[in-house]
């Protein structure tokens, strides 16, 4: 396996398994590992270049699978310890690492109206996602006219967390009302209550991937300062508070690891 193959893999890795904390976006991890572009030009062109797509994609999702499970299991057991705040305070300080790059794909000359203007949009989009009435989405295994079309509604709003950075798809469930309904769905096999909102997802995934990259080729300084705002906008749902004594300094210490790593890392995509 070539260099190429093998860091797509590792990328896929991380941004799956960091997807399974309630907080984190994996397209704001996408970004930051300078896989973020890759990602949408492949799932936008998959039906007009489906080998060059697929050969990505197939990659990636590897990766990004075997990330979930190894992943999802020992960050849920750390969540139950301790070490649960150093570990929020680890993810904020990785996003926060990303910043600087991604402000830097945004091509500012100077700070005008739109340099504030555009990021608080992004602001107000996470906010607004909150506002949503929880469980009105829910899949209740009712396939009427009225549910199906907000099922394919739910699942257009989850293919836009999905796609977009700084929006977290667990955190998005769960401020739906539909997170524990999904999960005992999976864990019971019982996939028929999913298929209308799975198919929602779906095209909301292609829909959006579409947009999104005909905005950043059209209008890059826009488009990425409006993504700076959703994760601006999803930092709050990481945070845990200020933690006192010991767990001050090793939550210090651990978002200082966090914004080194992802900033090292992100400058290293960027020379790439």
């Amino acid at each position: 396996m070539n260099r190429d193959n093998m860091n797509i893999i590792l990328k896929g890795m991380w941004i799956g398994g960091t997807m399974t904390v309630p907080g984190v976006s994996g397209g704001s991890m996408a970004m930051i590992m300078g896989v973020y572009d890759r990602l949408i030009s492949s799932i936008s062109s998959f039906f007009k270049e489906p080998a060059e797509s697929m050969a990505f994609l197939l990659k990636f999702v590897l990766g990004a699978g075997i990330g979930m499970v190894l992943f999802s299991r020992f960050i849920s057991y750390l969540f139950t310890t301790r070490a649960d705040v150093p570990l929020r305070f680890f993810f904020l300080g990785a996003v926060a690492g990303g910043v600087p790059m991604i402000y830097r794909e945004a091509g500012v000359k100077k700070l005008d109206l739109g340099a504030v203007a555009y990021p608080v949009i992004g602001i107000l989009g996470v906010v607004l996602l909150a506002l949503i009435p929880p469980g009105i989405f829910t899949p209740d295994g009712s396939f009427g006219p009225g549910a199906l079309v907000l099922q394919l509604a739910g699942g257009f709003i989850i293919a836009v967390g999905l796609v977009l950075p700084g929006i977290s798809v667990s955190q998005m469930l769960y401020m739906l009302g539909i997170y524990e309904t999904i999960i005992g769905n999976i864990s019971s096999l019982n996939i028929l209550p999913l298929i209308p909102l799975g198919a929602g997802v779906l095209g909301g995934i292609f829909l959006t991937t579409k947009v999104l990259e005909r905005l950043m080729s059209r209008h890059p300084q826009p488009t990425y300062l409006i993504i700076l705002g959703f994760m601006f906008g999803s930092l709050p749902e990481l945070f845990p508070g200020i933690p006192a004594g010991v767990d001050l300094a090793a939550s210090l210490a651990a978002g200082a690891a966090g914004f080194g790593a992802l900033y090292v890392m992100s400058m290293k995509e960027q020379k790439a």
